[in-house]
């Protein structure tokens, strides 16, 4: 029997797995999404890292985000607005580009990790390489999973698409778009948006 030497350390010649564990390439255990890295979501069980973010892009997000956290505290509305903020949907884990959640909400859950259902409204900006059939896909899925309304935005053609459990509206660059459901008040000129 041989007894190991304390005094000599074991050398380690497995890789991090930090370093080196492949997230593009692997599917995801259900119990570690607190792993999952900035910028990217879970798509049938593998990571998907979200790219295509341009400059306009994330201009987009910045004004949505503060126009809606604007109207939630000049209203005193209460509830909070999240960038790329974690949900679990039906069948994905998700990243929105903007999140609204609830004063209920955030009194029912706080602030998990993951909220374990869609945000009530959700903002997903596309990027110039997002196919609009897989951002319509997105937004059935937010819809299935407790989410009341979403907006889709599309910067390169100054659109607007608004979806509810009831009705898709198409807004252009000349109309002043509002929430259906959720934010009660709430209004801004896509041309604003998108300036």
């Amino acid at each position: 029997m041989v007894t190991p030497n304390p005094a000599i350390a074991p050398t380690n010649t497995e890789p991090e797995p930090e370093d080196d564990y492949d997230y593009d390439a692997s599917p995801l255990p259900p119990d570690r999404y607190d792993e999952v890295p900035e910028g990217m979501e879970e798509v049938d069980g593998v990571l998907i890292e979200k790219t295509g973010v341009t400059l306009n892009h994330a201009a987009v997000q910045g004004k949505v985000l503060f126009a809606w956290l604007t109207h939630c505290l000049t209203n005193q509305l209460g509830g909070e607005v999240y960038p790329e903020a974690p949900c679990r949907t039906d069948r994905q884990k998700r990243r929105p580009d903007v999140a609204y959640m609830t004063p209920e909400l955030l009194a029912q859950y706080g602030r998990p990790a993951i909220l374990p259902q869609s945000f009530p409204l959700v903002a997903e900006v596309a990027s110039p390489d997002d196919k609009a059939e897989l951002l319509f896909h997105k937004a059935r899925e937010y819809l299935r999973s407790g989410n009341q309304e979403v907006w889709l935005l599309f910067p390169e053609n100054q659109l607007v698409m608004i979806a509810t459990q009831s009705s898709w509206q198409i807004f252009t660059d000349s109309a002043t778009v509002s929430t259906q459901i959720v934010l009660p008040g709430f209004s801004i000129a896509i041309a604003e948006l998108f300036a």
